[in-house]
């Protein structure tokens, strides 16, 4: 029988459910522009933040608390096998996607929580960084999405250090200027000025990505001066002698956990990349989408 409601894979969808795997999925990605390869170490969903515009269902129950490294493994290795012999783009949901994001980028730590709270993160990152080498894809990058609030660990910093040594890239997320709007966009109570210091850090020993969500929030999207504060935050990076790969502006593009969360309209995010590049660091910017109709997505696992 036919679908009435089949699943189209693009940028709106970002549904985690992929066969029975625990830790493994795949999405289409506005910033990876293809397909990413999403390793979830917070199959439980716990995080220490709690961002408005989340997309994460967390009234539901979740998975697993730890990570199982070998059936990471085992999961990765089939997906992986998949795309080295191009079969990938004849199994649903993956023949759905348009012929121009049919591209493995990346190969992304990321999921329903912050990676690196995951005692096994390093061993992942090993673990991830094997599988890709005995696959023969070296052009398939490794990138952890983070909030940058425990780079300060000793256990987090051993796995910044091998993805270091595996060619990967930190996105760090920096969607705000000052502490105020950080608890409002982050929702903890955890100090921006530990995130500040964090970022700042490792953008001294590699070049990073500033990953940066602009939302409306009732109706009202970020003021002047939050914007010129957040510029603020980073040329303070660049002054302490970090180095910034790029830095991503974008708006919603998938359904949010809070209904208080609108797009940011198009002129108003370019305004504020504008901002960050009068500091002569390479901006991108992803505007918004309306977010389809939850009926047309798979639950979430």
């Amino acid at each position: 029988m036919t679908d009435a409601n089949p699943r189209i894979l693009d940028y709106r969808d970002h549904s985690r459910r992929l066969d029975d795997n625990q830790h493994v999925y795949a999405v289409v990605s506005r910033r990876s522009r293809g397909l990413s390869i999403g390793i979830n170490l917070n199959a439980d969903k716990v995080c220490n933040f709690d961002c408005p515009y989340c997309q994460v269902d967390r009234t539901t129950p979740g998975g697993a608390r730890t990570v199982d490294v070998d059936r990471l493994a085992t999961e990765l290795d089939h997906l992986l096998k998949l795309v080295r012999s191009g079969e990938l783009w004849s199994v649903p949901p993956f023949s759905t996607a348009a012929p121009a994001l049919r591209r493995v980028n990346d190969i992304a730590f990321a999921g329903d929580g912050e990676p690196t709270s995951a005692k096994a993160f390093a061993d992942a990152v090993t673990t991830v960084g094997r599988l890709r080498e005995a696959h023969g894809l070296p052009d398939v990058k490794l990138v952890l999405l983070t909030n940058a609030t425990l780079f300060h660990r000793p256990a987090v910093a051993a796995g910044l250090a091998e993805l270091d040594r595996l060619g990967g890239e930190i996105w760090a997320k920096l969607d705000a200027g000052t502490a105020d709007y950080f608890r409002l966009v982050a929702g903890t109570s955890l100090p921006f000025a530990t995130v500040l210091r964090n970022i700042e850090n490792a953008a001294q020993v590699r070049p990073i990505v500033l990953q940066c969500m602009f939302m409306q929030w009732d109706g009202v999207g970020p003021t002047d001066a939050e914007i010129f504060a957040w510029r603020d935050r980073i040329a303070t990076i660049l002054d302490a002698g970090g180095t910034l790969r790029d830095v991503q502006v974008y708006a919603v593009a998938r359904a949010p956990a809070d209904p208080r969360v609108g797009v940011l309209p198009t002129p108003r995010l370019e305004w504020i990349a504008q901002q960050a590049r009068s500091l002569g660091v390479s901006v991108t910017t992803f505007p918004g989408l309306p977010p389809r109709s939850p009926a047309l997505l798979e639950p979430r696992a």
